[in-house]
């Protein structure tokens, strides 16, 4: 099998899509070649039969430079590749799709998002399948999209040997509205003035640079933050984020249901217990782990019981959720089942 891979960024330091990188490593164990367009490109160590383009955005953004370089990427290796990876991005399945049909190319496109629109409908049509990981994901609903394990390296996200810090709480995420980081800073707000025990930690950068909500979130934080309860860091790497899943024993995400955030996945596989919101999980963690509604007081209920654990039923609980992890969303599982749809 010769695979093309389109994403956002190759890069082991980006925050945010750092992780794609062992995707890209694993999938090339099962490959003759890969080739792999990036919209950017950093610092990488892939297998020798990985080779990447860039589009250029780490030289400077220019939108005719980018569609340039994609046409005569997928033309100049359109003999070195017989499927096609889309991660993430449906625009490159609406610039190439096409092309691809028409060269007989299979393309498998990851989209996870809740919401879509029309170009959505029009990218999942061109593509022969359509991946997703949560059940309440927008293309969900398509008759040729696949339900997809999470793909966590469950050998780098491992329990530390030293047991992490008791009634420690870490957010990690984008400074977004829609990861809801303000609801946390008021549920931490409410279980402060009733006098609970708890340190947390907030990490993250917002998508815009000048973000009014991640200014008024630092702001809602500052009070806590001056009495040294709660701390706030920049977006961290791959590594760094494992190293804070070990280190924190409760791992709160507030993202709604309609995509599974990979950052749940980590934190089970690293011996945290996840409070979320997250229908998929609903078999599997605590009910009184996941908050009932978008509301300040469910979340604040919700982190009271992650502090309340006794050991005993805190062991059960983050064993369970790596042993689960394990089962259904490892990264070696996701590779065989994307491989099978690449074939």
């Amino acid at each position: 099998m010769k695979l093309l891979i389109t994403t956002q960024a190759v890069d082991l330091d980006d925050p945010v899509l750092g992780f794609f990188h062992r995707w890209i490593a694993e999938l090339a164990k099962r490959c003759e070649t890969v080739h792999v367009i990036c919209l950017k490109e950093g610092r990488h160590d892939l297998p020798k039969n990985v080779f990447v383009h860039t589009l250029g955005k780490e030289t400077g953004p220019s939108r005719p430079k980018y569609v340039g370089r994609f046409y005569r990427y997928i033309r100049e290796y359109r003999k070195d590749y017989d499927a096609v990876f889309v991660h993430m991005n449906e625009e490159y399945v609406l610039l190439g799709g096409a092309l691809w049909r028409l060269w007989g190319k299979r393309i498998v496109l990851w989209r996870n998002h809740a919401k879509g629109s029309f170009p959505t409908l029009t990218a999942a049509k061109l593509s022969h399948i359509v991946c997703y990981t949560s059940p309440s994901a927008f293309v969900a609903r398509y008759k040729n999209s696949v339900r997809m394990p999470v793909g966590i390296d469950t050998e780098f996200f491992s329990p530390a040997q030293a047991p992490s810090q008791q009634n420690s709480i870490l957010f990690l995420g984008r400074l977004d509205p829609v990861k809801r980081v303000d609801t946390f800073v008021r549920a931490l707000e409410a279980l402060h003035e009733r006098r609970v025990s708890f340190a947390a930690t907030i990490v993250g950068d917002p998508t815009e640079k000048k973000s009014k909500y991640a200014h008024d979130v630092r702001n809602l934080a500052s009070a806590m933050a001056l009495e040294g309860v709660v701390s706030m860091r920049a977006g961290v790497t791959n590594t760094e984020a494992r190293d804070l899943f070990r280190s924190h024993s409760i791992y709160c995400n507030l993202t709604p249901s309609g995509s599974f955030d990979k950052t749940i996945g980590e934190a089970m596989a690293s011996g945290c217990i996840v409070v979320t919101q997250n229908n998929a999980l609903q078999d599997v963690l605590p009910g009184k782990l996941m908050p009932r509604d978008d509301s300040d007081d469910a979340a604040t209920q919700a982190l009271s019981a992650a502090l309340a654990l006794p050991q005993s039923e805190r062991n059960d609980i983050a064993t369970a959720s790596r042993t689960y992890v394990e089962r259904e969303h490892s990264l070696t599982l996701l590779a065989e089942r994307l491989f099978a749809l690449f074939a």
